[in-house]
């Protein structure tokens, strides 16, 4: 019981954290508060939603429910709200360093909780598979984010952004496979991730080009 109390609350971090990464990237390209609300919601749920349709966990737990998606709008919407909206709009560094935390923190709970869904469908699954689910789960709503913002995604060009994910999912999916220890794979998983990403952000880590 304690643990699915600890597990939803990592969850809900994560929504948050992405809505408002989603949100912020809206208001630098001027959308008005649906866009924003909207652009919030799908970078938080979307790696939800495409890592439900790999798992063939029809239909999409947003849909079922949708707890998630309420404090995906709301966080958002809370971001729009003008004195938030001024501050953030006005400093151009700290818009840079909130998507970066927030995008951080957001990749590393989604790519575990990636994990975990898919060892909760099937704990039989191999390492790749559920890795590969993980990475999805993490760097999905980004992507979209990305997409329907206009911008290049993340993915393919900022600092080590899909390798972190990479490294935590395979982490985690490992010590889950391993020692048995739930907590102990999503906390070292999600902490690899987040701290992968702003070391990279900080040492201008990147792939070759």
């Amino acid at each position: 019981m304690m643990y699915e109390i600890i597990y939803s609350v990592f969850e809900i971090i994560g929504t948050i954290a992405f809505a408002v990464s989603g949100a912020i990237v809206a208001l630098k390209k001027q959308m008005d508060m649906l866009g924003v609300a909207a652009l919030g919601l799908c970078t938080a749920v979307g790696g939800g939603v495409i890592r439900d349709m790999i798992l063939g966990n029809t239909p999409p737990v947003m849909f079922r429910d949708p707890m998630y998606s309420v404090v995906a709008i709301c966080a958002s919407i809370i971001v729009f709200l003008p004195p938030i909206r001024r501050t953030i709009e006005n400093s151009g560094a700290l818009y840079d360093k909130i998507l970066l935390l927030m995008d951080s923190v957001g990749l590393g709970i989604f790519t575990v909780i990636g994990v975990r869904c898919a060892y909760s469908m099937n704990d039989e699954y191999g390492i790749f598979l559920v890795t590969f689910v993980g990475v999805v789960t993490g760097v999905g709503g980004g992507v979209l984010r990305d997409v329907l913002a206009g911008n290049p995604p993340y993915i393919f060009v900022k600092h080590f952004y899909a390798c972190a994910s990479i490294v935590g999912a395979a982490l985690c999916a490992f010590l889950w496979h391993r020692t048995g220890s739930t907590t102990a794979a999503i906390i070292a998983g999600s902490a690899s991730v987040i701290v992968l990403r702003l070391l990279a952000a900080h040492f201008r880590w990147s792939l070759p080009h």
